[in-house]
């Protein structure tokens, strides 16, 4: 009989269902899901789709710090109770401490290191957080290696961090010409700055080549005036949030390359299922994703907020177009062999059958 599984989460977001489902599927009312309704950054929400019990966030001093209402009674859980490795979540401190008390399993997931890296100053108070956990899962081999460097005594698992069920990951039929992008629109990731950039490839592309923007958020309006302003509505398509999986294929179908002009984050593994090369800003904080990145195999990379460097990549990207077509079977196989909900969710699922961790 497999452990009871509790998962809390700040906001449970669309793109993790199929994760979740997947953990469904394996534990049935062995799992249960908790979350609030968004995360500190707003764009992303939770879909309540798959809620399985609310949370109620209260976030501290203008959304620097975070309370969850409704979790006490999980100080008390048995089995396995899976919190955000978030120091700036203050009832996951209270939780951890109390559970450390009476012996209950505590597993900490998220990334190993804040965003500026292992050596950041901020690293101590995670490192505290993360000494109360029994287990600690991150994103991957990579991380999993160096925190195991840092805490030889601990049980630390990486789990790869998937978008998608390996059965959706197909190349589906089409004739890619365009470039999408799919991701927030946000100052961080750049969005506003790829369609200026884009707008200076126009000399270089086909005419019916186009961007197609897939996401939301607080540079849409920007984005949206700078299309009017510029008269790209031929050329430049903002989608809004797609969360539909077959929607998503007929786009990336359609689409020569993916871009992330700002840090690269979870969408790489999404444009990679489907078989689609990544264009790829370089001197960017990324996120532990970019470990799927293999120049000259999956990935271009140009110099990071540089307009005529991005604009050299894209003509040269489409003068091999035939070269990277052939390329988007491997793409889509080395992506299901490492990065699929099923052995992400077996990671977790694993923690529920060892009774010794």
């Amino acid at each position: 009989m497999p452990s009871r599984l509790t998962i809390v989460q700040t906001a449970l977001p669309d793109y993790r269902a199929g994760f979740y489902d997947e953990l469904y599927r394996l534990l049935d009312t062995n799992f249960s899901l908790y979350g609030g309704a968004h995360y500190f950054e707003p764009s992303v929400q939770t879909d309540n789709s798959i809620l399985h019990k609310k949370l109620e966030n209260k976030f501290i001093l203008g959304n620097r710090f975070l309370w969850q209402r409704g979790v006490r009674h999980l100080a008390f859980e048995p089995g396995i109770v899976v919190l955000e490795m978030n120091p700036r979540i203050l009832s996951n401190w209270w939780l951890l401490y109390k559970r450390k008390s009476k012996g209950l399993k505590t597993v900490l997931w998220g990334h190993a290191w804040p965003r500026k890296g292992k050596n950041s100053p901020t690293d101590r108070l995670r490192h505290k957080m993360r000494k109360l956990a029994s287990t600690i899962v991150v994103y991957t081999k990579k991380q999993q290696e160096e925190l195991q460097e840092k805490m030889p005594a601990t049980h630390i698992l990486a789990a790869p961090n998937a978008l998608m069920s390996s059965a959706v990951m197909n190349v589906a039929a089409g004739k890619p010409q365009h470039l999408i992008y799919v991701g927030r629109l946000t100052p961080e990731k750049k969005s506003l700055f790829l369609v200026q950039a884009f707008k200076a490839c126009l000399p270089d592309l086909p005419p019916e080549t186009k961007l197609l923007i897939v996401g939301a958020g607080e540079e849409q309006s920007k984005i949206a005036t700078f299309i009017k302003k510029h008269h790209l509505e031929n050329r430049v398509v903002l989608y809004g949030h797609i969360s539909d999986t077959k929607e998503l294929e007929r786009l990336y179908a359609s689409s020569l390359f993916s871009v992330s002009p700002g840090y690269v984050g979870l969408s790489i593994t999404q444009s990679f299922g489907f078989g689609v090369p990544m264009l790829i800003s370089r001197d960017e904080p990324h996120s532990p994703e970019i470990e799927a990145a293999i120049k000259g195999d999956n990935v271009v990379f140009y110099e990071t907020d540089d307009v005529v460097r991005f604009r050299e990549s894209v003509k040269k990207i489409f003068s091999n177009r035939e070269k990277w077509i052939e390329k988007r079977d491997a793409i889509s196989t080395y992506c299901r062999e490492r990065y699929t909900v099923e052995a992400m969710a077996m990671v977790f699922y694993k923690l529920t059958q060892d009774n010794d961790r």
